[in-house]
């Protein structure tokens, strides 16, 4: 969609980011860094959660770590999508998934959040892509920034801490609606300051987690959803990395998001790619193997990673799982599933 001279670049990935329809499915997987992997757990066992993401040389290992055990096409900076968050004065930890213990639903609260200057917004974080940027010189993996969409930061700062439903966040968009736009903005503008403080540090892409979205019907999210996204994701255009948007459980979306301007879609396990593309006919799609699959025995791997692949075909493809990395996923299924999508010609019959 923009024009950029990381069009150029060898990396199979961003060659598919920018909307190459690539002979082979480049390959990466979120979560790819994490509690699966025994050299994770060595380093968590040493370090708090919040230590490992504040301290870049630890980041920086945890991010590489998945690049030295697998063929994979990129790699995703080890943080959160809640980093930002402390530099507006919220006190958030994790306990495992993220907890706010003041969970903000008045106007005072709202209006005491700070709008940090880039300088204040975690500069561990890009200091940790540095490092990771030097490390991949001269591969061709490409480094991956991220941050949340304001509306999913939104859910854990008014809900306080993960939940089935929600329904205290959903409620509150109805019953305080300036209130919770007010929110909004905030977090989409220092989410994008965030962001472009990330490609400035050298991320090569930027994809935005907007894990929640998917809670809502069509009305609400265009309401509160859409317009800060697109603040977000305008934000970024120009900046020569290409944008990626995922919403989880956000089929029923998909005509809203259709309208976001980012070069790829990343989408959950729960419809075909072949369905999907018609949504982003001028797309890259991201995805959608189940994470679950990856639990099960590998000739059932490879069987669904081919489906996934076929599905694939007909536009530009960057192989995923449709959400995380399971933590009891075997190292061995995901180094199985790596070498089932090398092999596989997208523009051919595929091998085995």
């Amino acid at each position: 969609m923009n024009p950029s001279p990381t069009r150029t670049t060898p990396s199979l990935f961003l060659r598919a980011a920018w909307g190459e329809d690539t002979p082979r499915a480049p390959l990466w997987l979120m979560r790819q860094a994490g509690r699966y992997l025994p050299e994770y757990r060595a380093i968590k066992a040493r370090a708090s959660f919040w230590e490992m993401v504040r301290t870049p040389e630890l980041a920086a290992e945890v991010t590489l770590q998945p690049l030295r055990r697998f063929p994979l096409d990129a790699a995703i900076l080890f943080s959160d999508i809640m980093t930002p968050l402390p530099a507006m004065g919220v006190a958030v930890e994790f306990s495992p998934g993220p907890v706010v213990a003041e969970p903000l639903r008045s106007p005072a609260q709202i209006e005491a959040l700070r709008l940090p200057e880039v300088a204040e917004l975690a500069p561990f974080v890009a200091e940790a892509i540095r490092l990771v940027r030097r490390e991949l010189q001269g591969r061709e993996a490409a480094l991956i920034g991220f941050g949340g969409a304001p509306l999913t930061l939104a859910t854990y700062l008014v809900q306080g801490a993960g939940s089935k439903d929600y329904e205290v966040f959903r409620a509150f968009l109805r019953q305080e609606p300036a209130l919770a736009h007010r929110l909004l903005e905030k977090l989409a503008e220092v989410t994008l300051r965030y962001l472009r403080m990330q490609v400035e540090a050298g991320a090569q892409a930027i994809q935005l987690f907007d894990s929640w979205a998917g809670l809502h019907d069509p009305q609400t999210y265009r309401t509160f959803g859409l317009p800060y996204n697109r603040w977000v994701l305008e934000g970024l255009g120009g900046l020569g990395v290409p944008r990626i948007y995922l919403a989880v459980g956000a089929s029923h979306l998909y005509p809203l998001i259709a309208e976001l301007p980012c070069e790829v879609v990343s989408v959950d396990w729960r419809m075909s790619l072949a369905q999907v593309r018609s949504f982003f006919p001028n797309r890259a799609l991201q995805g959608n193997l189940d994470p679950a699959v990856l639990l099960a025995p590998p000739e059932v791997i490879a069987r669904e990673a081919r489906e996934v692949l076929r599905a694939g075909r007909g536009g530009p493809h960057i192989f995923n799982l449709g959400h995380g990395v399971i933590r009891t996923t075997p190292p061995e299924h995901v180094a199985h599933l790596a070498e089932v999508v090398h092999q596989f010609d997208r523009h051919g019959e595929e091998s085995l």
